[in-house]
């Protein structure tokens, strides 16, 4: 640990992608020996930390882990409150309710604020759902992008969906997208419904857990099948054809 003279150092700890997964099956030995080594985490939820920390050669009682909560509900105002440890020199673990912190996770603003303030950030190896469906897809991994997740309201989450098309179309992009688990069949069903025959769409559900599944399948393919996905955590990706189609798949005429 650094001395009350110098900064804390924010380390971006990882975790597994399910509940109860044993952390090393995912997670590097330096990893686990910085998140077991810390005597204070701010995390989504305190309940869920302590419980991965439950799975850590910890170096302490975990009653004497200080755990301080932020998620989508907490003021910007709060922020400053929370880097005080590192301020004043305590090294603070920044803990993902799943997967990597500050990626399609609340801790974004708080990253953005300890550079403000100068404080060290380290970034720790771990799983990443996003990364690992673009791995399986078979999609272009030199270019793509990370939607996030696309509007509830079903004519913006459909006029979203062709936007994103036409964007994959023109710059040759991989988009990948995420849902609440129980809206996975509706985000489904208007990419199907939205997006051009050609175009390919990945579904990676359950990431790294025993209940893994990875289908890729052009849109005409998935229209014929239309699958009941499971409420687990998904990724979408697509990639469209070339621009010079039309949508529905149809080649445009030449000019």
């Amino acid at each position: 640990m650094n001395t009350a003279t110098e900064l804390g150092r924010l380390w971006l700890i990882p975790t597994p992608l399910g509940d109860g997964s044993d952390p090393k099956r995912c997670l590097p030995l330096d990893t686990i020996n910085v998140a077991a080594a810390l005597d204070c985490l701010i995390a989504e939820n305190a309940k869920t930390a302590r419980a991965f920390l439950k799975l850590l050669p910890l170096q302490r009682p975990i009653q004497e882990i200080e755990i301080r909560e932020l998620n989508e509900h907490t003021p910007a105002a709060a922020l400053p409150e929370l880097l005080k440890p590192l301020m004043s020199g305590r090294d603070v673990g920044l803990l993902s309710e799943a997967g990597c912190p500050a990626v399609a996770d609340p801790g974004a603003p708080l990253v953005a604020l300890a550079h403000q303030r100068g404080i060290p950030v380290r970034p720790l190896i771990g799983p990443s759902s996003i990364l690992l469906a673009l791995m399986a897809s078979g999609l272009g991994g030199q270019a793509f992008s990370f939607a996030g997740y696309l509007p509830q309201q079903p004519d913006a989450r459909l006029q979203a969906a062709r936007e994103l098309e036409q964007r994959s179309a023109r710059l040759g992009e991989t988009v990948l997208m995420i849902e609440t688990p129980y809206r996975n069949q509706a985000l489904f069903e208007t990419l199907v419904t939205a997006l051009s025959s050609e175009t390919r769409l990945l579904v990676a559900s359950a990431l790294t857990l025993p209940e893994e599944s990875i289908q890729m399948a052009s849109i005409a393919d998935w229209r014929t099948r239309r699958p009941a996905l499971p409420r687990v955590p998904t990724v979408f990706g697509l990639l469209a054809p070339p621009t010079g189609r039309k949508p529905g798949g149809k080649p445009a005429r030449s000019r």
